[in-house]
């Protein structure tokens, strides 16, 4: 059994998936296996895929299962049901690793990984080789959620997870409501950041490079759209303990304008910290209104 899966979710990117293909090839270890989840595509993906898997001289297994268009948290929920090695790590399909990015993964979990970590966070940087964001703390380990309520004060940034697949497991699937597609899976590493941190690696696993279809754009369009998924996210945040204010008040409005364009009855019940959910109350119904303009269009 290899030590790492390489998962990638893929719509309709036939066009770039190539290059990660040439660098999964390029990889100094093969001691991983690469999973492609195609969530739909209509292109030529599936022939793509194919025509690598037919060639058998990759120096790695390719796997390819197809699904219904669902989104790609959905695509994660089957890329984990379908993994069974020790450490899992997504690479989108417009990005692509460094040549050495599986060796520097299996020598750092040899010599520092064991089950009392979640994994590894690691780095990702630009087409023109510069870290996206801050590097991490000069520390064995940090937690995702620390990181995100910005208790090191770093310029957020892209970074690279890898996962104790077994971790993947207890808190998969994600949750699925009808007709939202933008439910973002870095959900479930914060839920697995609630037990356990991880491993610090100051070093680039992937290099990145952002679509125009892809999910860091369009965010009205995303919010108008998910409204259950993002609440669902918000909630999560606002279940963190020790937040600071500006944090708890800032997911609180969105919690607010996400329950409201959702129509989540009861949604004040779902959380505590109801004094800020009534600050938050009149700007969550604003950015709700500017939501359902900016998103519908």
């Amino acid at each position: 059994m290899k030590t790492l899966t390489i998962f990638t979710p893929a719509y309709n990117r036939a066009y770039c998936l190539d290059r990660c293909y040439k660098a999964l090839k390029r990889q100094t270890n093969k001691d991983f296996d690469w999973l492609i989840i195609d969530d739909g595509s209509t292109d030529n993906t599936r022939e793509l895929v194919q025509s690598w898997i037919d060639k058998q001289d990759n120096g790695f297994e390719i796997r390819y299962i197809y699904k219904e268009n669902g989104g790609l948290h959905t695509a994660y929920n089957e890329a984990i049901a379908n993994m069974d090695t020790e450490l899992s790590m997504c690479i989108d399909s417009d990005d692509f690793p460094p040549d050495d990015a599986v060796e520097k993964i299996i020598k750092f979990w040899n010599e520092n990984g064991s089950y009392k970590y979640a994994g590894i966070v690691a780095l990702d940087y630009d087409l023109e080789g510069n870290i996206i964001g801050d590097p991490l703390p000069n520390q064995k380990t940090v937690n995702l959620i620390d990181l995100l309520i910005g208790k090191y004060n770093l310029h957020n940034g892209d970074r690279k997870n890898v996962i104790r697949t077994e971790l993947y497991k207890k808190v998969a699937p994600m949750k699925s409501f009808e007709g939202e597609k933008n439910f973002n899976p870095h959900y479930m590493h914060l839920l697995i950041s609630k037990d356990y941190d991880f491993l610090v690696m100051n070093e680039n696993l992937c290099f990145v490079e952002y679509q125009p279809d892809g999910m860091t754009n369009s965010m009205f369009k995303q919010y108008y759209n998910s409204p259950n998924s993002f609440a669902e996210i918000r909630k999560l945040y606002l279940s963190f303990e020790g937040t600071p204010f500006k944090f708890k008040l800032k997911h609180s409005i969105h919690y607010v304008s996400s329950s409201i364009l959702g129509r989540r009855k009861g949604f004040f019940k779902e959380v505590n910290n109801k004094g800020i959910l009534l600050i938050a109350l009149p700007f969550g119904v604003m950015l709700a209104g500017l939501t359902k303009i900016k998103g519908s269009k």
